[in-house]
């Protein structure tokens, strides 16, 4: 009998087949576990303790699953998921891993009948092709300029959020954010930028309700000489400069030799000068403030409040780009380029405030400002970063609904309505795709099961009846009210969810769980290949005293 051949090395652990699907669908079943429960108004929080032995305490989907480290490889891809979601969308963290996560559990059953994954996700792609017409179909548009139904779905999007029991509050301020800084690009589209024109500055102490989107731009800078230099100046002219108004050295160690000793002096004289020109040049725009992202020297300082000019220096790039889109202002290179049209006149007010024990520059009542702060107070940094993360997810839906107007119901009737829709459907569809297909049509009533499991009421009446109101299909928009779990018109209750949110929801999630069913084969312990020549790998060299100065140890 011949002798066994081994292909792989013996290091080498290698799992085939079903064994491999059901690892797969039990890792992705334990992370949609750890998030269920975050679902909804009534959602429970997460307290994470981090490598640096800090809180994290939150119920934000992405945030949670942030913050793991798991093992598995299926449930690392699932973690991916909620990811994506985050950065595409901003909201749906959570329902997008509960979906896979349920998409994955229903083909369990059809593995185990050894059907083939590639006709499970046949089927699956032919239900959610199925479901984004019926989201298509329900979607209603709403018109952006209409304030309160803005503010009603940006409420119900941040509903199951920690922060709604503060009422308006954020959903207030993720709106005035968002519109402030919106930009037409003609053709009936907006530009939404979040992360460049919206800083968030969380200043803990005050109340929450002390928070405010600002018509300008806070920045943690006091003037440089706080003294001399005036701190409030209506209306301000400011000049935003991006290069240092100090002597300008060499680039590399320059090394002048001086013959006399009048040179000396000259030489001084000629920096004296040069700054003195550079703060002529600047003068003669009569600014009333200053700012610059370098250095600004003891001179310089001298001549501006003189001049009675506030300066401010060494500002971070991005907080130049906003405080220039607020009040309209060009940031210049070189002071001897500077032009009037450089100038920003925008700004309605400059002043420095001091809250708690620093110091913040405003520069607020800007007339068109394209960028804004959100400035957030609260009584902990805990408290404010929970605040920070569900305002940056309510930004998003009203960024999400500028971009793309349509609504779909929220509180699970979305769920419903695709899958009775699916289930009426699942009769039509030929052959053996028909089972998964049905199955894909149970799993999306996941979302309002959990809704009703984390309300506490009874889950199976509660389903049963909305599956009966959904099933002879009269009413789309009948759904769980997620604060008491009670069946209610999504309509009248006025909670909703932005259309490309809950499409991008599906598409993941179904994608998803595909990809994570066309795994047959895990590998794992493979090792990183060896440089040749290495020689194996050298074991880390425990120093002795003797030999703690050794040449070897800091490879320069």
């Amino acid at each position: 009998m011949q002798s066994p051949v081994l292909v792989l090395k013996d290091s080498l652990t290698r799992e085939t087949g079903s064994k491999v699907h059901r690892a797969n669908i039990q890792a992705s079943k334990a992370v949609a576990d750890i998030i269920r429960t975050t679902l909804g108004p009534r959602s429970m929080l997460k307290m994470l303790l981090d490598a640096g032995g800090g809180i994290v305490v939150t119920n934000d989907g992405n945030a949670i699953l942030r913050e793991l480290d798991l093992a598995h490889p299926a449930a690392k891809s699932m973690i991916e998921l909620s990811r994506t979601q985050d950065e595409e969308v901003g909201d749906g963290t959570t329902s997008v891993i509960v979906l896979a996560g349920e998409m994955l559990h229903v083909a369990e059953a059809f593995i185990d009948k050894s059907y083939h994954p590639t006709v499970i996700c046949r089927a699956y792609n032919k239900a959610l092709e199925d479901a984004l017409a019926v989201l298509e179909k329900i979607a209603v548009s709403i018109d952006v300029n209409d304030r309160s139904a803005m503010l009603g779905l940006v409420k119900s999007c941040i509903g199951t959020k920690f922060t709604s029991q503060f009422g308006d509050l954020i959903a207030d301020l993720a709106l005035d954010a968002t519109t402030t800084i919106g930009v037409d690009l003609g053709q009936g589209l907006r530009e939404v930028d979040i992360k460049k024109y919206i800083k968030v500055e969380k200043v803990p102490g005050g109340q929450l309700e002390d928070s405010k989107v600002l018509k300008g731009v806070m920045i943690n800078k006091d003037v440089v000489v706080p003294g001399k230099m005036r701190r409030k100046i209506v209306n301000p002219r400011i000049i935003l400069l991006d290069s240092p108004i100090e002597y300008k050295k060499g680039e590399n160690q320059t090394n002048a030799e001086l013959v006399k000793e009048e040179d000396w002096s000259v030489l001084l004289k000629m920096e004296e000068e040069y700054i003195e020109n550079l703060c002529v040049q600047i003068l003669k725009f009569k600014p009333d403030l200053v700012i610059t992202e370098k250095g600004l020297s003891d001179l310089a300082c001298h001549y501006f409040s003189k001049a009675g000019v506030s300066a401010i220096r060494r500002l971070r790039k991005t907080d130049n780009n906003r405080i220039a889109k607020a009040c309209g202002a060009v940031i210049v290179n070189r002071a001897d380029e500077l032009q009037e049209s450089d100038v920003g006149t925008g700004a309605g007010l400059f002043e420095v405030k001091k809250i708690g024990d620093e110091f913040f520059a405003y520069i607020v009542e800007c007339k068109d400002p394209k960028a804004c702060t959100v400035l957030l107070r609260g009584a902990s940094k805990d408290l404010l970063n929970e605040v920070e993360r569900n305002l940056q997810d309510a930004m998003s839906v009203a960024r999400n609904i500028i971009k793309n107007p349509k609504l779909v119901p929220g509180g699970g009737a979305t769920e419903l309505t695709v899958s009775a829709t699916l289930k009426q459907k699942s009769s039509s569809v030929e052959g053996i795709e028909k089972w998964p297909y049905e199955a894909a049509a149970v799993a999306f009533e996941a979302i309002p099961r959990t809704l009703a499991q984390n309300c506490g009421v009874n889950v199976i009446r509660t389903m049963t009846a909305l599956q009966g109101k959904h099933a002879n299909g009269e009413n789309a928009w009948v759904g769980i009210d997620g604060n008491t779990g009670a069946i209610a018109d999504m309509k009248e209750s006025k909670i909703w969810d932005a259309f490309n949110v809950k499409a991008q929801t599906f598409k993941t999630a179904i994608e998803a769980a595909c990809m994570l069913l066309r795994i047959d084969d895990i590998v794992s312990g493979i090792k990183k290949k060896q440089a040749p020549g290495s020689g194996g790998p050298s074991k880390p060299t425990i120093e002795q005293e003797g030999d703690a100065d050794n040449e070897q140890m800091i490879p320069e």
